[in-house]
This record gives C-alpha cells, structure tokens and sequence, in this order.
C-alpha cells in the first residue's frame, strides 16, 4: 500500500525556520516517475499549494503564499520529499500535507494528486 508520511512539524516564532520531510512507500513505480507537492491547509480554509516538483527534481513551482520563503527538493534515492521553510510567519500556521503524482510533470492542483499524507502541524507564533 501505498503510504505517505510527513515529519519535521511543530512550533516556531515568527522568522523562524523549519524543515518538513515526506516519506513515500509503497509507490507502484519507483519515485522518481511521481511529481510531488506540498499543500497545507488552515481550520475552516481551503488547501492550497505551496510547492511542487517534477519527478527528476529539475522543476520546481512555488505557490504566491510562500515565494521566496521556501525551497522544496526531493532525495529519489531515498524516497524523500523535504520542505526547507524560513522567515515563517504567523499566517503559515496551518497543517502541511504532502502529495504524490503517478505523473512525471508536476500538477499545481488538489485534484491532480493519487497519495496524500496525513500531515504535519506548523504553528508560528508572533
């Protein structure tokens, strides 16, 4: 089965830095035919994108909410998707999901992704 599983999350104050990892598992082909994003979502608010990447890890796309403040990447060897994150403030404070693409290209839509992990909390403190 398939199984996403996101890390790093917890609390910060605002300018702070943090770094979220995805492990994949599971994958019917190996990782790098996948896109990968990273989305997150506020209680009552809709989720939105923060970036993405295309399977090789040559392509990136950053979402307008966090441009600049945010670097992701992806380890194919180990089956990793990471989330480097600075200057965060307290508007970041949402969960933080992880999604995998059976495309190679990446996708800046929800409905465009197959695997979705759990998430992980970010909260940012004033």
């Amino acid at each position: 089965q398939v199984q996403l599983v996101e890390s790093g999350g917890g609390s910060v104050q605002a300018g702070g830095s943090l770094t979220l990892s995805c492990a994949v598992s599971g994958l019917r082909f190996r990782f790098s035919d996948y896109a990968m994003g990273w989305f997150r979502q506020a209680p009552w608010k809709e989720r939105t994108i923060v970036a993405a990447i295309d399977g090789s890890g040559g392509d990136a796309y950053y979402g307008d909410s966090m441009k600049g403040r945010v670097s992701i990447s992806r380890d194919n060897a180990k089956n990793v998707l990471y989330l480097q994150m600075h200057s965060l403030k307290p508007e970041d404070t949402a969960r933080y999901y992880c999604a995998a693409d059976r495309t190679y290209g990446y996708d800046t839509r929800t409905i465009a992704y197959d695997y979705w992990g759990l998430g992980t909390q970010v909260t940012v403190s004033p």
